[in-house]
């Protein structure tokens, strides 16, 4: 998977996210259970492919091949802090 390729379901995620949280805006129940667990999918989701991204650019920098970063797990990107 390219960069260009990342960035692109990078902007697909935030599209559908962005579509999951004006319908519940829109909605005067919120945000229900399925909404909710989706969200959650495309948070993790994101989160991983921004930090795919970040090291494939690290390795690019430090004159390794890009294409030896894999996507880490789910809980190991997660316990990262911001």
């Amino acid at each position: 998977m390219d960069d260009k390729t990342i960035l692109n379901r990078i902007a697909d995620m935030v599209d559908e996210e962005h579509r999951l949280r004006a319908d519940a805006q829109a909605s005067q129940a919120g945000t229900d259970d399925d909404a909710r667990a989706r969200l959650r999918e495309l948070e993790e989701g994101l989160d991983q492919c921004w930090d795919l991204l970040r090291r494939r650019r690290a390795a690019r920098q430090n004159h390794n091949d890009p294409e030896s970063q894999g996507a880490r797990p789910v809980p190991e990107v997660e316990r990262y802090l911001q």
